[in-house]
């Protein structure tokens, strides 16, 4: 028989628990600055996507996309791709 509980954190192969559940993952300082110049792209294609549809809507054609389409990618949000 057994002595130790079975929910013994100390036990071989139990993970740690942070609290409330969560379980945080650690970013190098370079893949944050990865994940913040995606962001800024983004950013700055889709202000850029704008601008020509305002200024070119006939450069929008010639590219290939449709008014709705442009739209659609104007109106996410910088970290959805």
């Amino acid at each position: 028989m057994n002595d130790t509980p079975a929910s013994a954190p100390h036990q071989a192969g139990a993970t740690p628990v942070e609290p409330a559940g969560i379980l945080r993952r650690q970013h190098s300082l370079a893949t944050l600055r990865s994940i913040i110049a995606a962001w800024d792209e983004r950013k700055r294609f889709r202000w850029e996507l704008e601008q020509m549809a305002k200024d070119n809507p006939h450069l929008i054609d010639d590219i290939g996309l449709t008014r709705r389409q442009v739209e659609a990618e104007i109106a996410k949000p910088f970290w959805r791709r």
